[in-house]
Protein backbone atom coordinates (compact mmCIF):
# COMPACT_ATOMS: atom_id res chain seq x y z
CA UNK A 1 0.00 0.00 0.00
CA UNK A 2 3.33 2.28 0.19
CA UNK A 3 2.94 2.62 3.52
CA UNK A 4 3.65 1.31 7.11
CA UNK A 5 2.09 1.11 10.58
CA UNK A 6 5.43 1.67 12.24
CA UNK A 7 5.97 1.84 16.08
CA UNK A 8 9.38 1.36 18.56
CA UNK A 9 10.72 -1.10 21.09
CA UNK A 10 13.79 -0.12 23.28
CA UNK A 11 15.88 -2.59 24.70
CA UNK A 12 18.44 -2.16 26.86
CA UNK A 13 20.97 -5.15 26.64
CA UNK A 14 18.14 -6.85 24.72
CA UNK A 15 15.71 -7.12 27.30
CA UNK A 16 12.28 -5.09 25.50
CA UNK A 17 11.82 -2.23 28.16
CA UNK A 18 9.49 0.28 26.46
CA UNK A 19 6.83 -0.09 23.45
CA UNK A 20 5.58 2.84 21.41
CA UNK A 21 1.97 3.55 19.93
CA UNK A 22 1.76 2.56 16.85
CA UNK A 23 1.24 5.53 13.96
CA UNK A 24 -1.06 3.94 11.07
CA UNK A 25 -0.55 4.30 7.24
CA UNK A 26 2.34 6.21 7.25
CA UNK A 27 6.20 6.37 6.27
CA UNK A 28 6.91 9.27 8.03
CA UNK A 29 5.62 8.67 11.63
CA UNK A 30 5.51 11.42 14.85
CA UNK A 31 5.56 9.65 18.16
CA UNK A 32 6.78 12.74 20.22
CA UNK A 33 6.97 10.08 23.22
CA UNK A 34 9.17 10.70 26.19
CA UNK A 35 10.14 7.32 28.54
CA UNK A 36 12.18 7.18 31.44
CA UNK A 37 14.72 4.31 32.42
CA UNK A 38 16.85 3.67 34.92
CA UNK A 39 19.91 1.75 34.22
CA UNK A 40 21.98 -0.81 35.59
CA UNK A 41 25.42 0.36 36.00
CA UNK A 42 26.74 -2.16 33.73
CA UNK A 43 24.66 -1.98 31.04
CA UNK A 44 26.18 -1.93 27.60
CA UNK A 45 23.78 -0.42 25.49
CA UNK A 46 20.02 0.87 24.22
CA UNK A 47 18.50 -0.25 21.08
CA UNK A 48 15.74 1.41 19.38
CA UNK A 49 13.96 -1.12 17.10
CA UNK A 50 11.45 0.49 14.70
CA UNK A 51 9.10 -2.37 13.54
CA UNK A 52 6.24 -2.40 10.97
CA UNK A 53 2.75 -3.92 12.57
CA UNK A 54 0.74 -6.10 10.93
CA UNK A 55 -2.33 -7.49 11.74
CA UNK A 56 -2.43 -10.75 9.74
CA UNK A 57 1.12 -12.04 10.32
CA UNK A 58 4.65 -11.50 11.96
CA UNK A 59 5.42 -7.50 12.59
CA UNK A 60 8.13 -6.83 10.57
CA UNK A 61 11.73 -5.16 11.74
CA UNK A 62 11.82 -1.89 9.60
CA UNK A 63 15.34 -1.29 11.55
CA UNK A 64 17.10 -0.37 14.59
CA UNK A 65 19.69 2.02 15.86
CA UNK A 66 21.74 1.08 18.60
CA UNK A 67 23.33 3.79 21.22
CA UNK A 68 26.50 2.46 23.48
CA UNK A 69 27.47 3.39 26.68
CA UNK A 70 31.04 4.68 25.15
CA UNK A 71 28.24 6.86 22.55
CA UNK A 72 26.68 8.27 25.67
CA UNK A 73 29.89 8.86 27.37
CA UNK A 74 31.07 11.50 24.22
CA UNK A 75 28.04 13.36 25.02
CA UNK A 76 28.02 14.12 28.16
CA UNK A 77 25.33 16.56 27.29
CA UNK A 78 23.42 14.38 25.52
CA UNK A 79 22.78 13.31 22.42
CA UNK A 80 19.94 14.54 19.89
CA UNK A 81 19.56 13.98 16.27
CA UNK A 82 18.78 12.07 13.50
CA UNK A 83 20.50 8.30 13.11
CA UNK A 84 19.97 5.97 10.31
CA UNK A 85 18.67 2.87 11.04
CA UNK A 86 20.82 -0.16 10.36
CA UNK A 87 19.46 -3.62 8.95
CA UNK A 88 18.75 -6.69 11.24
CA UNK A 89 17.91 -9.25 9.11
CA UNK A 90 21.34 -9.02 6.63
CA UNK A 91 18.96 -10.03 3.78
CA UNK A 92 16.55 -7.06 3.93
CA UNK A 93 17.57 -3.73 2.62
CA UNK A 94 17.08 -0.68 4.76
CA UNK A 95 16.13 2.68 4.46
CA UNK A 96 15.71 5.38 6.72
CA UNK A 97 16.17 7.26 9.82
CA UNK A 98 15.00 7.85 13.40
CA UNK A 99 15.27 11.39 15.44
CA UNK A 100 16.06 11.17 19.17
CA UNK A 101 16.95 12.47 22.07
CA UNK A 102 18.54 10.64 24.83
CA UNK A 103 20.30 12.22 27.86
CA UNK A 104 21.85 10.31 30.90
CA UNK A 105 20.88 11.81 33.88
CA UNK A 106 22.53 12.11 37.77
CA UNK A 107 22.74 8.82 39.58
CA UNK A 108 19.69 7.34 41.49
CA UNK A 109 20.88 4.88 44.60
CA UNK A 110 23.83 3.94 42.04
CA UNK A 111 21.59 3.80 39.49
CA UNK A 112 21.71 5.84 36.16
CA UNK A 113 18.78 7.43 34.26
CA UNK A 114 18.22 7.15 31.01
CA UNK A 115 15.73 9.70 29.51
CA UNK A 116 15.25 8.63 25.97
CA UNK A 117 12.43 11.13 23.67
CA UNK A 118 11.44 8.82 20.63
CA UNK A 119 10.28 11.77 18.42
CA UNK A 120 10.04 10.82 14.27
CA UNK A 121 11.25 8.95 11.92
CA UNK A 122 11.46 9.19 8.15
Amino acid sequence: TGSSDPYCIVKIDDEAIVRTATVWKTLSPFWGEEYEVHLQPTFHSVSIYVMDEDALSRDDVIGKVCITRDMLAEHPKGYSGWMSLSEVDPDEEVQGEIHLRVEVLGSQGGRQQLHCSVLEAR
